[in-house]
């Protein structure tokens, strides 16, 4: 369902990624400080690096490229969902899940093209029944059964923070920025560099763009 014309015009932030590739080393940085400050649970990654090879011998190399949710201007997870528990922010553009109100339908999870969500089918951390009071705190920011994803670290980004994965990138790999201000260092980056987001042509408006 397409939001109201009201809260489309309290959106006065659209928040976007830009990962460049020729910047990232593939040394998994974000994925860990993701992982470290969100505590998610075991084999549950809301960031991760992919690899990927190109060209041919004696001139192949290896493009590392990090991945999460888009938090797309068009969110195909968000209308599928029966309870409402996926939702939009009404002043930007972050996809947000709300747990208390999730079902574990997986809906969601399927609607998504981009494989960024996921639902563990239980509580239990990494050393088995033995939790750690690391996982005991952290754990209780989600419910085994369902479903989570990155928030784009919204509780840092509304204190003026960058999101986690961003603020510890070792070569500065990505800059976050407001796609609705020209003059931000996101769309100047745009628009000066080639670029790719993915599946742009399933129309879901993915808000991450990758510098080729």
């Amino acid at each position: 369902m397409a939001p109201s014309m009201n809260a489309v015009e309290r959106r006065t932030v659209k928040w976007g990624v830009a990962v460049d590739l020729k910047r990232c080393v593939g040394c998994q940085s974000c994925t860990m400080a993701c992982k470290a400050k969100n505590g998610t649970p075991p084999d549950v990654f809301w960031t991760r690096v992919i690899e990927k090879e190109e060209g041919t011998y004696p001139f192949a190399y290896t493009v590392f490229m990090p991945m999460r949710c888009n938090h797309c201007s068009e969110p195909p997870c968000v209308p599928v969902c029966p309870t409402g528990a996926s939702h939009q922010r009404e002043q930007d553009n972050v996809v947000l899940v709300d747990k208390d109100i999730c079902v574990g339908c997986h809906s969601c999870v399927v609607a998504c093209p981009y494989g960024a969500r996921f639902i563990p089918a239980n509580d239990r951390g990494y050393y088995g029944k033995q939790t750690t009071p690391y996982e005991l705190t952290k754990f209780k920011a989600w419910q085994a059964g369902t479903t989570q994803k990155c928030d784009l670290c919204v509780d840092r980004l509304d204190v003026g923070l960058q999101p986690a994965c961003i603020d510890t990138c070792p070569t500065r790999a990505m800059v976050i920025g407001d796609l609705n201000d020209p003059h931000s260092d996101l769309s100047k980056l745009i628009k000066q560099r080639p670029h790719f987001q993915p599946r742009a042509e399933l129309g879901t408006e993915p808000n991450v763009f990758y510098l080729t």
